[in-house]
């Protein structure tokens, strides 16, 4: 059975806790590989709403197993809480929740790290949700950080503890003027909820191994976006960790040659939070209005996203990067409404040049300066939310979905007019991409 990736196409807040949840259906095990609590998949089952933060999408799906990844930096504290939560709304968490013993842990002070480190940055804030992610993945490169095995192992520990409170204490003392959390009840609080995970820790590379080799389906879950990859995306404003498939094999510990097929989620218009370059940003009445439509408010942060046009130039830069055999086009619905649709098909540069691809060799300041060119289409004023299959769409609308295929370079495989299970439906029958 094909082990199959679902991820982001572009910053974030795709839409891809309904994609996967519908896959994830079909699947045995489900993983998450990158990041942390700062990201959020919202799931709608009828009229129940559910927002997960660091729990994998398959965790409402009866007998499937859900692995948080090793690539994956854990709040204790904040995955307790939402395993609690879920656990309130009848889901059987513990039967279904895995978690490999050698994710990185978010302490305390990692969190009051982060928040000082913003103001201290001032114009050049990176735009961070405070959650302590950056620190905690710098501690990991550093080699200082402490995983979840090492918390269950007392002696080792005590000593990885002490030395790197030491450390972070001089930080926020000699750089910020602060003084850190009591430290003991830290300690205390951290390995009480380590060894209340102890039944569910195991080596994830090994657990989806086992499976592949037994013919199960396997998910891989990305959390945020392609163009906030560490490596790949718009750096400095870009997450800690690897958000593409690229950080799906170190992220778990399953083979690169055993991934079959990889899909991509994309808004039918373009989000971003926080700071950094976004070339097709619609400021202004428009960009309220795509917001207000498509209630763009961040399922973790609740910070309003900035909103605009899709951008063909940097979906084909994610598209290529990832190995895509399609992509999924959520909240077409939103557009309703707007008579004229610019779609970037192109960036005229600082120097005048005009490219069709996306230019790496350019800064940040750079980017942020270039100018899409855009190619208007005619919109509609139809309600979507009822359309099942592509022909209830106006044709407007198809050939919108046309236009962007065309230009991506990969089929679109399915469309989502809705916030509802029953609101997404497949287009290209030549391109399947569920298992059944």
């Amino acid at each position: 059975m094909p082990a199959t990736a679902i991820v982001g196409l572009q910053w974030g807040d795709e839409g891809k806790g309904k994609v996967i949840d519908r896959l994830a259906e079909e699947a045995g095990h489900v993983a998450r590989y990158a990041g942390g609590n700062n990201a959020g998949h919202t799931v709608w089952v009828g009229e129940e709403r559910y927002v997960l933060h660091l729990i994998p999408g398959g965790i409402l799906h009866e007998g499937k197993v859900n692995l948080i990844g090793r690539g994956v930096v854990v709040d204790l504290h904040a995955l307790e809480e939402e395993m609690a939560g879920l656990e309130a709304r009848g889901v059987a968490v513990r039967e279904r929740l895995r978690v490999d013993g050698r994710v990185h842990l978010i302490f305390p002070f990692h969190r009051e790290l982060d928040a000082m480190a913003e103001v201290w940055r001032g114009s050049g804030r990176i735009g961070t949700t405070g959650r302590g992610i950056g620190p905690t993945y710098a501690d990991k490169v550093a080699r200082t950080g402490i995983r979840l095995a090492d918390v269950l192992d007392e002696e080792s520990f005590a000593v990885r503890f002490e030395a790197l409170l030491a450390e972070k204490a001089a930080i926020a003392e000699k750089v910020y003027g602060r003084r850190l959390e009591d430290p003991a009840r830290i300690a205390e609080e951290v390995r009480a909820a380590a060894e209340r995970l102890r039944p569910l820790v195991v080596d994830g590379g090994a657990l989806l191994q086992h499976a592949d080799a037994a013919g199960e389906r396997i998910l891989f879950e990305g959390a945020q976006g392609s163009m906030l990859d560490l490596d790949g995306g718009t750096y400095p404003y870009v997450t800690s960790s690897w958000t593409g498939t690229w950080g799906i094999f170190g992220g778990t510990g399953f083979p690169p040659h055993r991934l079959e097929r990889a899909f991509a989620v994309a808004k039918a218009y373009c989000t971003r939070v926080g700071e950094g370059p976004f070339p097709t940003e619609e400021h202004g009445p428009l960009g309220e209005r795509l917001r207000e439509q498509g209630n763009e408010y961040g399922a973790t942060t609740g910070r309003p996203r900035r909103c605009g046009w899709f951008d063909t130039v940097q979906a084909r830069y994610a598209a290529r990067a990832n190995g895509l055999q399609g992509v999924v086009i959520t909240n077409l619905d939103v557009l309703s409404g707007f008579a004229r649709l610019p779609v970037a098909v192109a960036y005229r540069l600082p120097d005048g040049r005009v490219v069709e691809d996306w230019p790496a060799e350019l800064g940040c300041s750079a980017l942020e300066a270039v100018e899409p060119v855009y190619e208007e289409l005619p919109g509609w004023d139809e309600d979507l939310t009822a359309a099942r299959r592509l022909a209830d769409l106006p044709a407007a609308a198809r050939a919108y979905v046309d236009f962007l295929a065309e230009r991506l370079g990969v089929p679109i495989v399915s469309l989502s007019v809705g916030p509802g299970r029953e609101q997404m439906f497949d287009t290209d029958p030549a391109v399947p991409w569920t298992w059944s």
